[in-house]
Parts: structure tokens; sequence; C-alpha cells
């Protein structure tokens, strides 16, 4: 009987090979002259086949992230569909640490995902020893993205620009902001959302975070919502360095920075707009609301920026 698909021609590339008969190999191959290239890890070695259309890494889950990632990249180098095939003996064997590799890699696919698989890579193995001159151990204790702060903060210092400390908020107005499990079922996406949410720092940045929120999830429930404006909160206060912002009973108290002066014309301006204001000796704002409480913090902040940050040093 005539064989319909001929059988394909196979070659054996690794390490060990004497150098020229591992270049006649791979010489081979690039020439279409092997349909089947079996190899080790050394396929990885920046080598560019664009008729290289498909690769199956036996054992996925014993490889680093960024070396999953280079042999992947071995594939899908023409204008032909390719394919990477990742083989595991079972997934309910998978160590923690692999499981998240190989999820990682699912989910950056598109062009330009490397340095997002270098920062998972560098949250999942741990950036090393903050302090000492050795680049082993783990960030846990300071959490990453107050790592990157640390970081961002000693270049510039290095760099001989201004640091300029920022106070971070307190917000106490009782309400329940979160993002619940209804909404988003992976924990995983919660934590990365948190993540991306404790990292805007500006109104623009949190409307694109709100739009990219809709276009994955739907409209957010109310406690995802107030998670939001209260973040949106926390942005105001911080423009306008206010250290603490709380509830009790019907009436909102700022805490206010050391130079309190220069805020007595959002003051002034705060009193026509509400029944009672009162600033303190010890600077302490306090504001008498009718409203939901986060409602009227949300207003009063925009007057008191309105009114302080385009007339002072602020």
């Amino acid at each position: 009987m005539k064989r319909l698909v001929p059988e394909a021609r196979v070659a054996v590339a690794h390490g060990q090979m004497p150098p020229r008969e591992l270049e006649e190999v791979m010489a081979r191959f690039v020439r279409r002259e092997i349909d089947v290239l079996v190899c080790t890890t050394i396929i990885e070695s920046g080598l560019d086949i664009p008729s290289a259309n498909t690769i199956i890494i036996c054992r996925a889950d014993r490889f680093g992230l960024s070396e999953i990632y280079q042999l992947r990249g071995r594939v899908g180098r023409g204008r032909v569909q390719a394919y990477a095939y990742l083989l595991v003996p079972s997934l309910s064997g998978l160590t923690e640490e692999a499981r998240k590799r190989l999820k990682a890699l699912m989910q950056f696919t598109e062009l330009g995902s490397g340095f997002r698989l270098a920062l998972s890579d560098l949250k999942i193995r741990g950036a090393g020893n903050l302090l000492g001159t050795t680049q082993s151990g783990h960030i846990a204790a300071v959490g990453y993205d107050l790592y990157l702060e640390i970081l961002e903060k000693a270049v510039r210092e290095m760099k001989g620009e201004k640091v300029e400390e920022v106070p971070e908020p307190e917000v106490k107005l009782g309400l329940p902001a979160y993002f619940p499990e209804s909404y988003v079922p992976d924990v995983e996406q919660r934590l990365h959302l948190y993540r991306e949410l404790s990292l805007v720092r500006n109104e623009e940045e949190l409307a694109r975070f709100r739009e990219a929120l809709r276009d994955r999830f739907g409209e957010p429930p109310p406690e995802g919502e107030n998670l939001i404006r209260l973040t949106r909160l926390k942005i105001l206060l911080r423009g306008l360095r206010i250290l603490k912002l709380e509830a009790r009973g019907t009436e909102l108290v700022f805490h206010l920075g050391e130079e309190t002066d220069f805020y007595a014309r959002g003051v002034r301006k705060l009193a026509q707009t509400f029944r009672f204001v009162r600033l303190t000796p010890k600077g302490r704002l306090r504001v008498r609301v009718e409203g939901p409480l986060l409602e009227e913090a949300l207003r009063a902040c925009e007057i008191l920026r309105d009114e302080i940050l385009q007339k002072s040093r602020f």
C-alpha cells in the first residue's frame, strides 16, 4: 500500500555533540532537510528559524519562567501560525511555583509581553536581599510594591533628583470597599487588581483602571465602586497633604498637615457650601455633612483642591 504521508525526517541535537556535527544538524534543519528536531535546551540560544512552526516542551514544570519564554520564542518567527505545547505529568502534581509560572505563560502571550513576564518571575522567585550585598532571599517582609517604591526613590536620589515625601493618607469612613468573589471569582485576579489599584497615583490612571475593569468584568458592584471612589479620595487627600480623614457621626474630620495657614482660603470656601465648618488650633478641620459620607468627602476635597492647590505652593 502506498504511503500517503511521507515518513518524518528526525535528527537529534544536544550540547555534548562535537561542534561540527552539531552545526551540520542545525544547518540541515534550517535548510528544511529535517522535519523534526529532538534537542535539549540548547535550542534557546538565539536561533532564528522562520520555518519552525511547532515546539513541544517536555516537563515544562521543571523549567524557569524566562527559560520557557526563550524556548517558546524559537517558533513563530515567520509568517506561519506557530504553536507551543507545554507537557507536564499531571496538573495535580505540580508545585505552587510551577503552577504560577505556567499560568503566567498562558496569560501573557501578546507581542511585547516579555517585561510583564519578567516582573511575574520576579514576584514568584523573590527579588533578593534589600539591604545586604547578596541577592538571596525574598521580599515578602516588605512587599513587592514597597520594594519598587524604595528602589525608585534610591535611584532618583543617586541621580541627584529631589525626592519629595508625600504622606499616605489614612481614611476611616466605615464603608465596605472591596471586589467581591461574585464579581471577580479568581483569588489571584482579585489580588492583582488590588495591587494595580494601590499603584494608581492620579485621576487619569484611575480612569484607565476603571475602564479596563469594566471591560473585563462589567460594571462593579457597590463595594467595588466604593473602593474605586475611596482611591480617588486618597488621591485628592494626598495632593492636599492631608494626613487622615475620619467620620464621627455626621461630621468629617480632616487631620491637616503642620502648615494649617495654607488651608484658610479653602476653609472659607467650604463654609459657603456646608452649614458647619470649623478649623481647630490642633489642625483638625471639622465639616458637618448631611448626605452620604463618601460623596460629601469627595465634594469637600474638590473644593479644597480648587481653592488651595491653584493658589499656594502645594
